[in-house]
């Protein structure tokens, strides 16, 4: 049984601090797709926000719990309600993880969401829509 957990990566000539003062708000990439609604913090440890999409279909409150400048980002997802799914808090326990390298002159971009993996009832739609938040991502930055 594979236990793979949903991952992404590009890169890009912005400068690891550029790309940091991006992903360190979600507001400025999380968004632009199902009706987003972001609220709270996410600067320092231990700041929680909320993601709402979908018209409440989505609904999950992450907490900042790593946090190396320019190199790493990890938020826990402390609580979620996926109306779409059976087990509607699927997500709850599982951490997204964004983490940055130098790669010759580029940024090497690595996403991870730790915990979502194949055998999740939302895997499909889930890492579908991780793609599309990405794929734009991967733009604004190159």
């Amino acid at each position: 049984m594979s236990t793979q957990n949903f991952s992404y990566s590009f890169t890009t000539s912005k400068s690891p601090e550029e790309v940091f003062n991006i992903l360190i708000d979600p507001k400025k990439w999380w968004i632009g797709l199902h009706n987003e609604i972001i609220t709270g913090n996410s600067e320092k440890l231990n700041d929680e926000f909320t993601f709402t999409a979908g018209n409440g279909a989505h609904h999950s409150v992450q907490k900042l719990v790593e946090l190396i400048p320019n190199e790493k980002i990890v938020w826990e997802v402390i609580d979620s309600n996926l109306t779409f799914s059976k087990k509607t808090d699927e997500w709850t326990g599982t951490k997204i993880r964004f983490e940055t390298f130098k790669e010759n002159d580029k940024t090497k971009v690595v996403f991870t969401h730790d915990g979502l993996t194949p055998q999740f009832e939302c895997y499909g739609g889930c890492s579908s829509a991780w793609l599309q938040y990405l794929k734009n991502l991967e733009k604004e930055l190159n």
